[in-house]
């Protein structure tokens, strides 16, 4: 191409999306608890078959479909970190399973403070990048199309769209029309009324940088 090499960075990633791209890494320990027993105790509630501490993101969604008017600050952010649960298994990080999710990443919610100081941008566009290298991988072994790939496609979608924009089946609203706390730029490229409607690029930037405060204002 006559522009050079490119390709999502950093910066396209805190820019489209609002995830931070500094802070602690995102790397999870394997607990020393049995994976039932962990649910139950950062969820509340757990599934009868969680075959290798896999969990159906279905059930996720079933179970902590609406938060109780009168529920506790406990039950609150067990069902806060269901929702983060199920944001990261079928969103951040899904993979080709179908829909279903690894408690290991409920790990990573369990102290809402600790979760707020995570890089979450520099984890999603690390992701992408490697279920991206492995449909390319099978491409090249089976002389095919590729395979299917996980990670947060809708990142690459957006970054096409902004670096490409003749490419986009949408029509993009300048600065000017966007309001100063509509924020992350992803939102110019969705339409009009999902964006008065409070979007949900804004919900994963608030989940992701102010944890607590998303868990005590549900």
């Amino acid at each position: 191409m006559p522009f050079g090499e490119v390709t999502i960075t950093l910066e396209d990633v805190a820019t489209l999306t609002g995830l931070a791209i500094d802070g602690d890494a995102v790397i999870v320990d394997i607990p020393d608890e049995d994976w039932s027993a962990m649910c139950l105790r950062l969820l509340g509630q757990a599934p009868t078959d969680l075959g290798g501490g896999v969990i159906r993101i279905t059930w996720l969604r079933d179970t902590f479909d609406e938060l109780p008017l009168s529920a506790s600050p406990e039950t609150t952010e067990q069902y806060a970190r269901a929702y983060a649960l199920s944001l990261m298994g079928g969103v951040l990080f899904s993979d080709r399973s179908g829909g279903s999710v690894h408690l290991q990443y409920l790990l990573l919610v369990e102290d809402w403070r600790r979760a707020g100081r995570f890089a979450w941008g520099a984890a999603v566009l690390s992701y992408l990048y490697r279920e991206m290298g492995r449909s390319a991988l099978q491409m090249t072994a089976s002389s095919s199309l590729g395979g299917d790939f996980g990670g947060w496609a809708a990142l690459l979608m957006l970054w096409t769209w902004e670096r490409f924009p003749h490419t986009s089946p949408l029509h993009a609203v300048t600065g000017a029309q966007i309001t100063q706390d509509a924020v992350p730029r992803g939102i110019r490229w969705l339409p009009a009324q999902t964006r008065q409607h409070g979007d949900q690029f804004y919900l994963y930037k608030l989940w992701f940088d102010e944890c607590t405060t998303f868990v005590v204002s549900i």
